[in-house]
């Protein structure tokens, strides 16, 4: 995780004094803005803790109004202070400096009085709802993220913050429906989902949840919910795929610890079927930038970058095979796979929703080596050797290691043609993770 401070801005207080408000960008993203005051309000907290030898040198305070090349100097001076604690293994792990970074997730769930017991099971999303009704989800905050800069500095009206559970276990829902806060926020989720047409209900389904409305009978209605196909799946923007034919078009929806899609091949025909996490040896998301065509000594124009999400996938008993799908939101396909795995290993390791919150605060997840269900991956290269070269996104994408390969009762090949129907990819349960 890389912080820096590229940018400063003059703004006014209350009290129509200037102030000069420092941008922290994290991973090239603009998080937050803060003051001098707050930061060294962390400092002094962190020296209270760690004692000033273990802290790094604070910028010093002016006794004057800064000049132009004061405010820079400590810009420079505040960005390798913030990197400095970040790299620091004790003090970019410690309370203090993730719980400064988290005041802003922390304020959304007090507005809402949700429970602190609860603030682990929902996050925050940037979403994007456009004039035509279609809605998208673009990436998931992070717990440091301040929301309300994050959405405003798109400087477009369709982009809106969204809560929503951050889990995928629907088992979870009996804990978030005894508090009513939970409940409230679980059953407006579910009905919003079913308006959108994400969750397919068929018109007897709807007419008994059309009553338990009118009842206002919330926790029967998202029970009903909970037996409906799709219910708790994120679902994606159409994009394309080489699976089960190249250029594919494609809808990927996330949820249930698979990807699922809905594909429709070049003879127009839609085929549906599933990938199982627990059946993913690795992803990897690479980019690549479409190679200019124009003529020679031409100056080229903006190209846009191509995002891809691809997995390693056991067809069979004996068969691996990549699945690619080019989408710009493969990123949040990623993220999607990723919160999967881990919660798959809480789970199977007897912890909790509760917990995984608490180490995905304090940075990343640790796994015992007899899991050994993640591991880094080799540097991010495409599966089509004839692609230009792609830029690495992330050192820390992970990988789910398949074990029980040479099980017997293992699914059958399955090839292209064989694509079809719900659920087409069953084969190893989350037994063989």
């Amino acid at each position: 995780m890389h912080f820096s401070i590229p940018e400063t801005e003059s703004r006014g207080a209350e009290g129509g004094a200037a102030y000069v408000a420092y941008n922290i960008h994290v991973n090239g993203v603009l998080h937050c803005r803060v003051r001098y005051s707050q930061l060294l309000g962390l400092h002094e907290q962190l020296r209270k803790e760690y004692g000033a030898n273990v802290v790094p040198a604070f910028p010093p305070k002016k006794l004057f109004t800064l000049t132009p090349a004061e405010v820079e100097q400590r810009r420079e001076q505040l960005e390798k202070y913030m990197q400095a604690v970040r790299q620091d293994p004790v003090l970019g792990g410690s309370e203090t400096f993730n719980s400064f970074l988290r005041k802003a997730q922390q304020a959304v769930a007090s507005k809402l009085d949700l429970p602190e017991d609860l603030v682990g099971y929902f996050s925050l999303f940037l979403a994007r709802e456009a004039k035509d009704g279609a809605f998208s989800f673009v990436r998931k905050l992070q717990e440091f993220e301040l929301p309300y800069v994050s959405v405003t500095s798109l400087r477009n009206p369709e982009y809106k913050i969204i809560l929503r559970k951050s889990y995928w276990d629907s088992a979870y829902d009996d804990d978030v429906m005894e508090q009513r806060v939970g409940l409230n926020l679980l059953y407006a989720q579910t009905v919003s989902d079913i308006e959108r047409g994400w969750i397919l209900v068929t018109k007897e389904q709807h007419r008994q949840l059309k009553s338990l409305q009118e009842k206002v009978s919330k926790k029967e209605f998202i029970r009903l919910a909970q037996t409906l196909k799709y219910y708790g799946y994120l679902k994606f923007e159409p994009c394309i795929t080489d699976f089960p034919e190249k250029g594919c078009q494609v809808v990927v929806s996330a949820g249930n610890n698979e990807l699922n899609f809905q594909v429709r091949l070049p003879s127009d025909q839609i085929k549906e079927g599933s990938f199982k996490v627990t059946r993913m040896r690795c992803w990897r998301v690479t980019s690549s930038v479409p190679t200019s065509s124009g003529p020679l000594g031409s100056s080229p124009g903006k190209a846009e970058v191509k995002l891809e999400l691809a997995f390693e996938y056991l067809m069979s008993k004996d068969r691996l095979q990549w699945v690619t799908i080019t989408s710009p939101q493969a990123i949040m396909l990623s993220i999607c796979l990723q919160s999967m795995v881990d919660e798959l290993m809480v789970k199977k390791s007897g912890g909790s929703i509760r917990k995984l919150f608490r180490r995905r605060a304090n940075g990343a997840l640790r796994r015992s080596d007899s899991q050994q269900a993640v591991k880094s991956p080799p540097l991010l290269d495409s599966p089509d050797g004839s692609r230009e070269p792609v830029l690495k996104l992330s050192s820390k994408l992970t990988s789910v290691s398949l074990r029980g390969i040479s099980h017997a009762g293992s699914a059958g090949e399955l090839g292209a043609n064989d694509f079809h129907g719900n659920y087409a990819f069953e084969g190893i349960g989350d037994e063989d993770l």
